[in-house]
């Protein structure tokens, strides 16, 4: 359960951080460039945290797959850019592939 705690902290905070990126303007603007890399050596630090309780393959698909979402989520939402079929069929895919990695992978 702790594992899943972790994984949950560097998922937040990895999407803070991407989402900041943005904020940083090519790294020229210091509260957002500062909080972007605190934010994203949180994420690092609890994802190395979460992969001692559960297997990697596991961890970095929900990682990766929960984190894609979101950002996308916050780019259309917050950053109004545009999100087309072929996008959406792409995140599709993603959350099928991590279903599969986490239902059948060899961590279980």
């Amino acid at each position: 359960m702790i594992g899943y705690v972790y994984l949950f902290v560097a998922i937040i905070s990895e999407v803070i951080a991407t989402n900041l990126l943005k904020a940083t303007v090519g790294f020229t603007k210091l509260v957002p460039s500062v909080t972007c890399l605190v934010a994203y050596g949180i994420c690092f630090y609890t994802l190395s945290k979460a992969i001692n309780y559960m297997p990697l393959n596991v961890a970095y698909a929900l990682w990766g797959a929960i984190g894609i979402v979101m950002i996308t989520l916050f780019s259309v939402v917050y950053w109004k850019e545009q999100l087309n079929l072929p996008t959406m069929i792409g995140l599709g895919f993603i959350l099928i592939g991590t279903i599969l990695v986490n239902v059948f992978g060899t961590g279980h």
